[in-house]
């Protein structure tokens, strides 16, 4: 159980104030997380880390002098936005650049991304790293899929400490994905997590069993097996990390290891130090240096029961970075470093976005599609508790929450960006940064791709048509697959928006009008969410259950489908067509 809270839907964001306010002299507030309240060296590399909430001390512990600069945080087990990413990344950028690193998570992947992209555009260097250290959660042959738990601490600490020294950009992202390389985690549960005002936990484990490689969300392990002693538990993680040697490693003799012996939540100190007192001996007996130790909470989930184990391969360099001196509300090692406060213009940082303004054709085109995005959000709401149901068959369940989560916040957004004279672009990225922050997670981050994808390429000059919304929906789609990394029969909402995309642009190059290139687009949606039931998931949550789905349509498709036909009903069928053009599509 989680005892402590008000409205279980603030809890974040009153943890997050909480947190600031305890931490004041190392820490501030910014819109979408925390950077350091401390001077950080001149023209230096930026390391911004980030996930969803419920994990402290990851992320926003972390931040302060010899560690991260700066921490973007999503609501809950869920991304934060690509917008809250690059505020948290425009505050603590030093002019060297910024580094944006993450656990490897669909979510994560998509808005860090896309936040990566938009800091360019802007002018502010940047790249990504995505860690990789749990090695139950992927083969060796497809290492780049596996997620990032507990050895996210060591990646992030080595980055910084290289960003503290002087490197630069392209420098701190080597010697981070060699960290990266050289790191290793095997975890397990023995009990799931309970989330605030929750009556039951996001997942269970069979009495008397333990999760084996369990993922810090309830992601499905290796297997399910009979509790072990401490020793025998020692025996078989060290066992398991120890035969996987790194690039460069053939074999564990004399090599020099850190060890991080982590608590997920309710496995507390005194258990932890009696299976380090096991795993020690198990290590000893490998013949390994033990370089380092650490045995504490450094990756959690709220109140799960469970623990894991990292080992961190280190050469000369990799070490001396690890032992670098860094001090933070969570994480301290070595001498203290200074810690200078900013002066008032440092800490001046404006939350204000100008609204750009559409023209008269524009705006007056923006109260059309402000209707549209009130059906659309009816819809959904109408939905929700069947969009979970759907996703709950071999997912989390939480489709539906987080899509209503998004289109609310969405709606008023949009509402605001129309009231202030913004045209339909403007109206559809305001729409898409607060769906992507409110709705969380995988499909967050693919909506707010769809609707700033959209704003952008219609813009806040000219009305509409065929054309050009076929054009946009094509560019959409491109982002989504680019982003999201889903092709089509991978069973996601590319295997509607795909085909709904094509039929739109066959329809505007027949000269059809928008209205009506869009009803026959719709029935292809419908139809194609419905033959995602046929389909395995090959990405995502859904992807190690993947038989449980087959039967049942794609949540994502079919609330894509649902938002199309629901446009549709805001476009009555008139008999006018368009004029010839050239073909929409390639």
């Amino acid at each position: 159980m989680t005892w402590i809270f008000n409205r279980p839907s603030d809890f974040a964001k009153e943890m997050v104030t909480g947190f600031v306010s305890a931490h004041a002299s190392q820490v501030r507030q910014v819109p979408g997380g925390v950077v350091r309240n401390t001077k950080s060296r001149p023209a230096s590399v930026a390391i911004v880390v980030g996930g969803g909430s419920g994990h402290y001390p990851a992320f926003c512990g972390l931040v302060g002098q010899g560690l991260a600069h700066g921490a973007a945080m999503g609501n809950l087990f869920a991304s934060p936005s690509s917008q809250q990413i690059c505020s948290v990344a425009r505050a603590a950028n030093n002019g060297g650049g910024v580094l944006l690193m993450f656990g490897n998570y669909a979510g994560d992947v998509l808005h860090f991304g896309l936040a990566c992209e938009r800091l360019r555009s802007e002018g502010i260097p940047c790249e990504t790293l995505a860690v990789t250290d749990d090695i139950s959660s992927a083969s060796l042959a497809e290492k780049e899929k596996r997620r990032g738990v507990a050895g996210d601490l060591v990646v992030f600490k080595v980055a910084a400490a290289a960003a503290e020294r002087g490197d630069s950009l392209a420098e701190v992202l080597t010697i981070a994905r060699r960290a990266n390389e050289r790191t290793r985690t095997l975890g397990l549960a023995f009990s799931g997590c309970t989330f605030p005002g929750a009556e039951h936990p996001l997942f269970s484990v069979p009495e008397g069993k333990m999760g084996f490689g369990m993922g810090i969300h309830g992601e499905p392990g290796i297997s399910e097996l009979d509790i072990l002693s401490s020793n025998a538990l020692a025996q078989m993680l060290t066992r398991s990390l120890l035969a996987e040697c790194p690039d460069g490693v053939t074999r564990p003799e004399g090599a020099r290891l850190g060890v991080i012996i982590n608590g997920l939540g309710a496995v507390k100190y005194e258990e932890l130090f009696v299976f380090w007192h096991d795993v020690e001996q198990q290590l000893s007996a490998a013949g390994v240096v033990i370089a380092d130790i650490n045995i504490g909470e450094f990756v959690t989930s709220f109140n799960m029961a469970g623990m894991s184990m990292t080992l961190v391969w280190f050469d000369d360099e990799l070490e001396a970075l690890w032992q670098a001196p860094a001090s933070t509300p969570a994480f301290s090692r070595g001498s203290l470093l200074p810690q200078e406060p900013l002066d008032a213009v440092q800490l001046e940082q404006s939350s204000v976005i100008p609204i750009a303004q559409g023209s008269a054709e524009s705006q007056k085109a923006a109260v059309k599609v402000m209707a549209m995005v009130d059906a659309l959000a009816q819809t959904v709401i109408a939905h929700a508790e069947e969009l979970g149901q759907i996703d709950a068959i071999a997912g989390d369940g939480d489709h539906g929450i987080g899509m209503e989560r998004g289109v609310i916040a969405a709606q008023l957004a949009a509402k605001h960006a129309l009231q202030q004279g913004g045209g339909v672009g403007t109206l559809l990225q305001c729409a898409a940064d607060a769906w992507a922050d409110e709705g969380g997670g995988t499909s967050g981050a693919i909506w707010g791709v769809i609707l700033n994808t959209l704003g952008t390429a219609l813009g806040n000059n000219e009305k509409p048509n065929a054309a050009s919304v076929a054009q946009a929906v094509t560019q959409a789609n491109a982002g989504v697959m680019h982003f999201g990394k889903a092709k089509p029969g991978d069973k996601t909402l590319v295997d509607v928006l795909l085909p709904f995309s094509q039929a739109l642009c066959a329809a505007a190059d027949k000269g059809l009008s928008l209205s009506q290139a869009w009803h026959k687009a719709s029935d292809v949606a419908q139809k194609s969410a419905q033959e995602t039931a046929q389909l395995l998931p090959k990405i995502g949550r859904a992807r190690p259950l993947a038989e449980r789905s087959l039967g049942t349509p794609d949540a994502g498709a079919v609330s894509m489908a649902m938002i199309i036909s629901a446009v549709a009903d805001c476009m009555p069928v008139g008999i006018d067509q368009g004029s010839p053009r050239e073909k929409v599509c390639p």
